[in-house]
Order: C-alpha cells, then sequence, then structure tokens
C-alpha cells in the first residue's frame, strides 16, 4: 500500500508538471488556436490508439452506445474548454488564465446546485465568496504591460468559459464510471477531431521542424502520457492526496510563465490568485470555517 502512495505521488506529481507547461507549448507553436486544438486531438488519438489496443479496450461489452453517446459529450465538453483556455494564454497571460481557470470546483458547485439539487452549504458559499474577491481582484488589476485592456478582460472571460467546460466534462466523466479511461480520452480527442477539421486549417500548416515537434509533443506528452499517468495514481491514491497534488499544476503554470517570458504577477493578482487556489483548496480538502464566521456566513 504504502509503495502505491509513492508510485502514485510521483506519477501525479509528473502529470501536473507535464499540464504546467503546456501553455508555454501552445504560445510558441506560434499557431492559431483552433489548430494547436485540432493536432493536439490528432497526436493525442494515434497515441491513445496505440495505448488502447495495446490494453485491449477494444473488445467487445466494454462500452454501450449510451456510454459511447456521454463520452462524446464529455468530448465536446472538454476540446471547448481547450479552445478557451488556450485562447485566454495571449489576452491575460498563462499565469493569470491559469488561477482564473482553478475557479473549477466552483462551476461544479453552481451546476450541482442549480441542475441537480445538490445542497450548497454555508461553508461552501463562504469559499465561493473568497475565490469572487479573488476574481474581483484579478479583474480590478491594471494589466501588465504585454496585455491591453480589453483582451485582458477577454482573456479572463475565457478562462472562466473553459473552467465552466471543464466542470461539465468533469459531470459527465462521473457517469462513465468503470469505463476504461483511455478510451474515453481516445473517444474525446477523435470528437474534437471531428468538431475541428472543418474549421481548421485557414493559415495553412506549420513550416518549422520546430512548431511540429511542440504539436506532436503536446499529442503524445500532454494527452497521451499524461492520461497514463493521471489515471494510474488517481487510481493508487486516496482522494485527498490526489486533491493536494492537483495545485502542483498551477504552481508550475507560474513558474513556466516567469522563466519563459518573463511574466510576474502585479502584488494585487498575487493576492487574488492566492485567494481562488486557497478557496479551491478549502473546497477540495472540506475545510470549515470558524463557528462565529460560519454563522455570519449564513
Amino acid at each position: 500500500m504504502e509503495k502505491d502512495v509513492k508510485t502514485g505521488s510521483i506519477e501525479m506529481t509528473a502529470a501536473m508538471l507535464i499540464s504546467g507547461t503546456i501553455g508555454w507549448f501552445v504560445l510558441a507553436s506560434g499557431q492559431p488556436v483552433i489548430d494547436v486544438v485540432l493536432w493536439r486531438c490528432l497526436f493525442g488519438a494515434l497515441t491513445l490508439l496505440a495505448i488502447c489496443a495495446a490494453l485491449g479496450h477494444f473488445r467487445g461489452g466494454i462500452l454501450t452506445w449510451r456510454l459511447f453517446g456521454l463520452a462524446v459529450l464529455g468530448g465536446v465538453a472538454i476540446v471547448v474548454n481547450w479552445l478557451f483556455l488556450f485562447g485566454a494564454y495571449s489576452r491575460s497571460s498563462i499565469s493569470i488564465a491559469t488561477m482564473v481557470y482553478n475557479t473549477q470546483p466552483f462551476m461544479l458547485l453552481a451546476i450541482g446546485g442549480l441542475f441537480f439539487k445538490e445542497k450548497i452549504t454555508a461553508t461552501k458559499l463562504a469559499w465561493l465568496g473568497v475565490a469572487f474577491a479573488g476574481m474581483v481582484a484579478i479583474v480590478r488589476a491594471k494589466p501588465a504591460g504585454d496585455f491591453t485592456g480589453g483582451d485582458y478582460l477577454t482573456g479572463i472571460a475565457m478562462a472562466l468559459a473553459a473552467a465552466f467546460f471543464y466542470a461539465l466534462a468533469a459531470l459527465v466523466a462521473k457517469r462513465l464510471k468503470g469505463t476504461p479511461p483511455h478510451l474515453i480520452a481516445l473517444i474525446q480527442v477523435v470528437t474534437g477531431l471531428l468538431m475541428l477539421v472543418p474549421f481548421a486549417g485557414a493559415s495553412g500548416l506549420p513550416t518549422e521542424a520546430f512548431q511540429w515537434g511542440l504539436l506532436v509533443t503536446m499529442g503524445v506528452v500532454h494527452t497521451g502520457l499524461m492520461y497514463i499517468l493521471l489515471y494510474s495514481a488517481i487510481q493508487k491514491l486516496p482522494t485527498h492526496l490526489t486533491g493536494a497534488l492537483s495545485f502542483i499544476y498551477p504552481v508550475a503554470a507560474l513558474a513556466v510563465d516567469r522563466i519563459a517570458f518573463g511574466h510576474l504577477l502585479q502584488p494585487v493578482q498575487l493576492l487574488g490568485s492566492a485567494a481562488i487556489l486557497i478557496a479551491a483548496a478549502g473546497m477540495t480538502f472540506g475545510w470549515t470555517w470558524p463557528r462565529r464566521l460560519r454563522h455570519q456566513a449564513v
């Protein structure tokens, strides 16, 4: 058991570090966002096809038509999520887009309360208030020199939209319990490929080997390998440890943005980002507030 936890922790850490670098690959490729997502889907599909075949996931009886339809629906949500998130990088910076994207738990909270009548407690509302305060701080902050006001706000809105569609994909994934995760991922990227083929490629094919290298890496490493590591880790780790290690992702994204592009969060943006991450951690781990504050929240 202890060995499984150690191995799972290493796998989860690697998966989150890989995820944290994707912003650099997106921007360094110099390709339109829709083309980046298309190539990610293509190379990811080829990788996951080989993995699923090796694992024997194509045998009969694994997937019903209902589960297949849900996987396709989740694929639409996850691909739209990628389009919005990748589009946010160039408008608000990798750092800000990633921090705003980490409002995902609150998107799940809102969707669960509105459509599935899930109970929203005073503690969850209090954490939502902290995250909202962080969002306000980020929105009101003066954009860094590389970003204009209009683009900055558009980037924040796109990151929020990405978080919403990720939450939708997560809700669909809950209904796919027991289905091989790599097969789900394969269906998702093939769905994305079919969605985007009619619209991508207007700017032509990449001309540099370096660009092709980045696009292949996003498909093979950021999609195929990352899914293997992530799902393997989830199977080995307790939920609280999975949640804790998931916060490596935004920290890695901050570091990549700073090292690769020299972007440093301003004090107000830093405070807002910290508020969002603390609130997300509170939601993830079920942290409670002091009794007096809980009564005030109610």
